[in-house]
């Protein structure tokens, strides 16, 4: 069975509907996850708190006019006391029924709140984490963009520099239906940040700056062992 669109249900058949459901053996599954969905619970809740406070007041209605007849019984004598056992077992079984109503509505108002909270902290979460993502996003795209400048300007960086771009290629983030874990890098190269058009001179640089971070220090291993040229005029004097 096909979830109604509960937009095109005005208060009354809303109600109707939702007191249908309201107990679990007598639930469309469908029907029930769209009264109680993000965007319908509050009114599924409140036409229910409607019904539940209405029956409430029926019931303190008919019991207090149930208690003036008991007395207008009991002034009449014998007669009026036949009256009052006459009427009993009826109204018995009408506040038996009534109340089992009444009870059932509130444990589906007790169900619907105990769903909203589940919804507030889904959501709160949902949020949080949507702050955080977006957090580490713009933190990956200052690195980015510091690695880049220091690409431009052709400096030599120092090993702190390094370790800190290398945490792009080390940190992940869960992404895609299977939540698969994916470096911050490739989120910024496809995901995060507009693609550049690339250079020969990019090129050049990307590859120095992987040899700079596979070195030992920061220090390329092209140079490792090379020794130093020695100033003019510091040759070592000997003695004639």
């Amino acid at each position: 069975m096909d979830a109604p669109d509960l937009t095109t249900l005005n208060d009354t058949d809303y109600e109707q509907l939702a007191v249908s459901h309201a107990h679990p053996k007598h639930r469309d599954p469908d029907t029930w996850a769209a009264l109680t969905s993000i965007d319908n619970i509050e009114r599924t809740r409140n036409a229910l708190n409607n019904v539940h406070q209405r029956t409430a007041a029926t019931l303190r209605r008919r019991k207090s006019e149930r208690d003036a007849f008991q007395q207008e019984c009991h002034a009449r004598g014998e007669a009026g006391k036949r009256d009052w056992f006459a009427t009993r077992a009826e109204y018995e079984q009408w506040r038996r029924r009534t109340a089992g109503f009444h009870q059932m509505i509130q444990q589906a108002i007790s169900e619907l709140g105990k769903l909203k909270r589940v919804q507030n902290h889904r959501l709160k979460t949902q949020q949080g984490s949507q702050a955080a993502r977006e957090a580490l996003r713009k933190l990956s795209v200052a690195v980015q963009r510091h690695q880049a400048a220091h690409a431009k300007a052709g400096g030599i960086a120092g090993q702190e520099d390094y370790e800190l771009w290398q945490l792009l290629d080390q940190l992940t983030v869960p992404y895609g239906p299977d939540q698969e874990p994916t470096t911050l890098r490739t989120m910024l190269d496809f995901y995060w940040t507009d693609v550049d058009v690339v250079t020969d001179a990019d090129v050049r640089r990307a590859a120095a700056e992987r040899t700079m971070r596979q070195a030992p220090a920061g220090r390329s291993g092209e140079f490792t062992g090379v020794p130093r040229a020695r100033h003019v005029g510091g040759e070592k004097r000997l003695a004639g």
